[in-house]
C-alpha cells in the first residue's frame, strides 16, 4: 500500500515536467511622440501558427493601422529611424508581396479601441522565425494588400518590445 502510494506520487510528479507548456510573448505598447494610441499584445505559438491578441485604445476613432514586427527591439528611435520590417534575409531578397513582420491590420471601432486576434503564420516565439526581443508597432496607415514590397504605412502610432 505505501509502496502504491509512493509510486503515484512520483508519477505525479512526471506528469508536471511532461506538461504542454504554452510559449507566450508580450508587449507593452506605449504612444509615439505626438500620439495617443497605447495597449497591450500578447502572443502565444499555437500549432497553426503565433496568435497575435491585441487590446488597444486612443486611436482615431474609425481607423485602420498596420501592425507590423521590426528587426531590432528599439522604441526610442522609432520616430528617427525605424528598423526594418522583420524577414528573413533569403525572404527579403525575393519579390515577395507581404513581409513575415506584416501581421496584418487593426480597425478601431466609434471609441478608438480595438480588441481581436490575428494568427500569423510565418513566424514563431524561437528559432530563426521568432519575434522574441523585436519591437511590434502600430502604425498610421493600414497595409495595403495588393501593394508591392517596401510597404509604406506611416510612421509608428505606438511601439513596445515583445519580451517572454
Amino acid at each position: 500500500m505505501i509502496a502504491t502510494a509512493a509510486c503515484s506520487v512520483t508519477l505525479s510528479g512526471c506528469g508536471l515536467l511532461f506538461q504542454n507548456h504554452e510559449k507566450r510573448a508580450d508587449a507593452v505598447l506605449q504612444p509615439t511622440p505626438g500620439n495617443t494610441a497605447r495597449g497591450t499584445v500578447t502572443l502565444i505559438e499555437q500549432a497553426d501558427g503565433v496568435q497575435v491578441s491585441y487590446n488597444l485604445t486612443d486611436m482615431p476613432p474609425n481607423s485602420d493601422h498596420a501592425l507590423t514586427v521590426h528587426e531590432r527591439g528599439d522604441c526610442i528611435a522609432v520616430n528617427l529611424d525605424a528598423s526594418p520590417v522583420f524577414a528573413l534575409s533569403s525572404d527579403r531578397r525575393k519579390a515577395v508581396s507581404r513581409l513575415d513582420g506584416e501581421l496584418g491590420n487593426i480597425h478601431a471601432d466609434t471609441t478608438g479601441a480595438a480588441t481581436g486576434f490575428i494568427v500569423a503564420t510565418d513566424v514563431s516565439l524561437d528559432g530563426v522565425r521568432s519575434l522574441i526581443s523585436r519591437a511590434l508597432m502600430l502604425h498610421r496607415e493600414p497595409l495595403d494588400p495588393y501593394a508591392n514590397a517596401p510597404h509604406n504605412v506611416g510612421p509608428a502610432l505606438d511601439c513596445g518590445v515583445i519580451r517572454r
